[in-house]
């Protein structure tokens, strides 16, 4: 048989168009307790259909937004869009875990129980400073390609900081909502995604009052382990303290942490930074010496740390800090520990924090948009796409080298000298680690008079820090003083 006349696959077949979907939404008056006081609001889940240049559909975008009652002139009203990370998660945790007028009541450093899992009011919600839209990106929750796009055209970088920019200004123009001062609030990848909107946003003339981003993953740079990428063994160490202390690993184990932090900056910084710049040039007794410090930091053996030339990958450092056996600890969140998925590895496989908390996420996030709020769907809620983020593409246009939005969250300040900015951490945090956020902060390249826009807050916790009680209390005050700066009162 000749080559033309063998069966075509399926992938050059013709894609057939997705059925049209409708734009609609569905709305529910609820109310909720912040600061003792009951707010009255109208939740609204709705979908978004964004266009072509032909006017054709091209996604159906769906979003939940909060709108407190009573508000008569909406330049007095600030509205807040926020997003999770991934890429490919939806907005489901700032959503159910920290911003929204509802959250997940679960225990901290230890799995949910088993259903049924309670949901009550969120004294630590947003909706006292703020009106909140979460937004699910293409492939995420409920937002799915409409026409003949498909999804993965929206899985990337730039097409969707675009796509979601767009959303945001067709959300504004059909609520009435262009003179309310904006925010945006990005959780991990989020922070990609905000800090790239900041840009695109003020190209296409919407001005931003402030940013939230909440584990900061801005420059790829600072934390993915390549050979030749000494940064994030540099960046990462602060964290492997932190984390070495609170699971009391440490061979001299001090009562206050603080200090002990800021020692470990300074020598990541003076000794450790520059010997790994020397690569093989490095001195073995120097090597030597810096192996035996790295111990005190760590608690990981020294002649392990002398092999591995030195350096210290977080996927090791998670499951080597317990010692031998099955157990390592979270790379989300290092205060959870558990068993690994291979039992004698030598590098973690399994993420004890994530999994603690994703069935009562997924479960409730089900229970509470179809059943509480009404909305009907055949399709599954996609809570975090494995597909989507294994098929992303991290290319950039005219951006050569690690995926990065830091000078489009440069440009954004330089342009807008008002944009008023929030880092927050979590010091346990083995995804996005805080010193990688204070390095960011110390090296964005702004003018001397736009440093003090910009706020770093750490918390005692990891990457959701708002799964630990103290630590979402902080981020409530944290946020309540950035919108104070970031909101001109009226």
């Amino acid at each position: 048989m000749s080559t033309t006349d063998e069966p075509k696959s399926d992938k050059d077949q013709p894609t057939a168009a997705a059925p049209p979907r409708p734009e609609r939404s569905v709305s529910r008056k609820d109310s909720t307790t912040i600061g003792g006081e009951k707010l009255a609001y109208t939740a609204t889940a709705a979908t978004v259909n964004l266009k072509d240049a032909a006017g054709k559909d091209r996604a159906s975008l769906f979003t939940v937004s909060y709108v407190l009652d009573g508000t008569k002139d909406p330049a007095t009203r600030p509205v807040t869009f926020c997003f999770n990370g991934g890429p490919g998660s939806s907005s489901v945790w700032l959503h159910y875990g920290a911003f929204g007028p509802r959250r997940v009541d679960m225990p901290d450093t230890v799995p949910a129980p088993p259903p049924p899992y309670a949901v009550v009011d969120n004294p630590h919600g947003l909706l006292d400073l703020t009106d909140l839209v979460f937004i699910d990106p293409v492939g995420t929750g409920f937002s799915l390609p409409a026409g003949d796009a498909k999804a993965e055209d929206y899985h990337g970088i730039d097409p969707d900081i675009e796509s979601v920019g767009e959303l945001i200004r067709r959300w504004l123009d059909r609520n009435g909502r262009w003179a309310s001062p904006k925010l945006l609030a990005g959780e991990s990848y989020g922070t990609t995604r905000a800090a790239g909107l900041a840009g695109w946003l003020q190209d296409a003339g919407v001005t931003l009052n402030g940013l939230a981003l909440i584990s900061l993953a801005t420059d790829f740079q600072n934390f993915v382990f390549e050979p030749g990428n000494d940064l994030p063994s540099i960046l990462y160490l602060p964290a492997y303290t932190a984390v070495a202390w609170y699971h009391h690993r440490l061979p001299r184990q001090p009562e206050a942490l603080g200090p002990l932090l800021d020692q470990v900056r300074r020598f990541a910084i003076e000794e450790y930074a520059p010997a790994l710049l020397q690569g093989a040039r490095l001195d073995p007794a120097r090597k030597h010496r810096l192996a035996r410090r790295l111990h005190s930091y760590t608690g990981l053996p020294a002649a392990d740390l002398e092999r591995r030339e030195l350096r210290i990958d977080n996927m090791w450092f998670s499951r080597a800090l317990l010692g031998p056996g099955p157990h390592g600890v979270g790379r989300l969140d290092a205060r959870y520990v558990g068993p690994d998925l291979d039992l004698t590895g030598t590098s973690l496989t399994r993420d004890p924090s994530y999994d603690a908390a994703l069935g009562a996420f997924t479960t409730v996030v089900n229970d509470e948009l179809r059943r509480h709020l009404g909305w009907e769907q055949d399709e599954p809620y996609q809570v975090l796409s494995g597909t989507v983020n294994q098929g992303w593409k991290w290319e950039r246009k005219d951006r050569m080298g690690f995926p990065s939005t830091t000078a489009d969250l440069r440009r954004a300040l330089i342009a807008n000298p008002h944009l008023q900015v929030l880092f927050c951490n979590g010091i346990y945090d083995l995804a996005t680690p805080f010193f990688a956020a204070e390095h960011t902060a110390d090296h964005l390249g702004v003018p001397a008079e736009l440093r003090a826009n910009l706020q770093v807050a750490l918390y005692e916790a990891g990457h959701m820090m708002y799964f630990h009680p103290p630590s979402r209390e902080k981020l409530k005050a944290d946020l309540a003083a950035l919108y104070a700066r970031a909101v001109p009162r009226r």
